[in-house]
């Protein structure tokens, strides 16, 4: 159902709401109430028409404003909306038609858009297909996986989807195994992020992947003067491990350093630096620079777990004409993906999602083009308030993304109105110091608030919905760009905002 347009005044009853501090709040309160009574009186004793009573300062506004005074949003950019989502009461407002990045807040609009494009049971499919079905002895003359862009295939749901392949009667692969991922564009990297890293975070998108295209490197110590202990999960061939890491003496600092490059037909893992005998292990995460030709060797990790022989190593290609389909692999739903986007802030997942959503509206490789554009088109179906506002990926990590808090406020109220899939997104939300990204953040407000993180460098954001102390839910949204004492200090003022609105 399209969400309700907000009204034109939305925001133009706490706009021009004076401001008190606290004590000059219960002043001011009492001043008012004295007033009242003397006019009450002076229209019973002289038949005058009493003039209404001035109306004391909203404590909420009072709180509100003095958490926006924190020392760790001086000097910032900050848009601030909180609105009642039964009734769309406005309950504060400071600047909510800025535009500004948005950093991971951007997965809200993201999120909203893919389940209303897809609905909340969608799943995406891996099909497998085979030069002919297994004859007698279980061998196909040769084996294709086309991916749909599935994002949350793990090694686990690869495993699976190998032992289902053993049991419809699959041993062995004579010919070539080929990856299929013509479902998006071969643009890996968004342009927009700049130069990319060996971070997590950074991961390739593509229509064919395993592990959200990122791995771990587990560096442990050894005796002191020895080579350190490196290995990587998953332990496919596809990552070889290049270490000149040592183990340090007791009580030496750490300076272990975690790179990859390409190889042909691999990459190398390079592990350097040193850490002290006796440490805990670390574990560094990576992505990899080639997210196919990794989903392929996970592929055939699972296939030799399950018995199943392959002839030659699995390579990217197209699929072949002829084949048959053997398996319809479908992962999960989108209300678990969704939820894994939210909880966990994936960039991956959110790439994904709107490159499925291109190909999905337009047909054809899905892009980062075509799916911001269906992005577009659906939130505008909705009826949000999208003027200016830029909308160039889908994780947030583009610096070139604008939006206002009164986009993201309308968006969170749209998503808890809708029986649709409401549900779904609201379960995605990070809870206050209970999980997600907001684990250990915003103690003040436990199990109250449950919002979308967001934070890149300069930039920090928290948007969700919170359960106020007469009961009612309200969504708000907090955007701070150009803060000047560093983002802990500027995630902690957020928090104080947040924990302030509940109290």
């Amino acid at each position: 159902m399209p969400a309700r347009k907000l009204p034109d005044n939305f925001v133009s009853v706490n706009r021009n709401r004076p401001q008190h501090d606290k004590e000059g709040s219960l002043l001011l309160r009492s001043i008012c109430w004295g007033c009242a009574i003397a006019s009450a009186w002076l229209a019973a004793t002289q038949g005058a028409v009493a003039s209404p009573p001035s109306v004391p300062p909203d404590p909420l506004s009072v709180r509100l404003a003095a958490a926006l005074g924190a020392a760790g949003l001086r000097g910032a950019e900050v848009g601030v909306l909180v609105v009642a989502v039964d009734g769309g009461e406005v309950l504060f407002a400071r600047e909510p038609d800025r535009l500004l990045i948005p950093a991971s807040n951007m997965k809200v609009l993201t999120a909203l858009a893919a389940t209303a494009e897809f609905g909340p049971t969608h799943r995406f499919a891996s099909e497998i297909w085979a030069g002919a079905a297994p004859d007698a002895e279980g061998a196909v003359p040769w084996l294709a996986v086309r991916g749909e862009g599935d994002p949350t295939l793990t090694s686990e749901q690869w495993w699976r989807l190998a032992a289902d392949l053993r049991r419809l009667g699959l041993r062995r692969v004579d010919g070539p195994v080929w990856l299929d991922a013509s479902a998006f564009d071969e643009e890996h990297w968004h342009p927009g992020w700049g130069a990319h890293s060996a971070r997590a975070y950074h991961a390739p998108v593509a229509a064919l992947s395993a592990n959200y295209g990122a791995y771990a490197v587990v560096v442990e110590p050894a005796a002191s003067g020895e080579p350190a202990r490196v290995r990587v999960d998953p332990a496919v061939p596809y990552l070889r491990v290049l270490s000149q890491a040592r183990t340090g003496a007791c009580g030496s600092d750490s300076s272990l350093s975690v790179s990859r490059r390409a190889g042909e037909g691999f990459e190398r893992v390079v592990v350097t630096g040193s850490l002290p005998a006796g440490a805990e292990a670390e574990v560094f995460w990576r992505s990899v620079i080639d997210p196919v030709g990794y989903a392929g060797s996970v592929f055939a990790l699972q296939l030799a777990a399950n018995e199943i022989d392959l002839a030659s190593a699995p390579r990217a290609g197209p699929l072949p004409e002829g084949g048959v389909l053997l398996h319809r692999f479908e992962g999960k739903d989108m209300g678990e993906v969704v939820r894994l986007l939210g909880k966990y802030s994936s960039n991956f997942i959110a790439e994904s999602l709107v490159k499925a959503m291109g190909r999905h509206a337009f047909g054809g490789a899905g892009s980062w083009a075509s799916g911001t554009e269906a992005a577009r088109s659906r939130l505008e179906a909705m009826g949000l308030p999208l003027d200016g506002a830029r909308i160039v990926d889908g994780s947030g990590l583009a610096r070139d993304n604008r939006v206002s808090p009164r986009l993201l406020v309308a968006a969170l109220s749209s998503a808890h109105r809708s029986f649709r899939y409401g549900a779904e997104l609201v379960a995605a939300l990070p809870i206050a110091a209970g999980d997600g990204t907001l684990s250990e953040r915003a103690e003040g407000a436990a199990g109250r608030v449950r919002a979308k993180t967001g934070l890149l460098t300069g930039v920090t954001s928290l948007s969700g919905l919170a359960q106020l102390s007469d009961g009612r839910v309200a969504a708000f949204s907090i955007l701070v760009n150009g803060f000047e004492r560093g983002a802990p200090a500027a995630q902690r003022a957020v928090d104080g905002f947040v924990e302030a609105l509940v109290r």
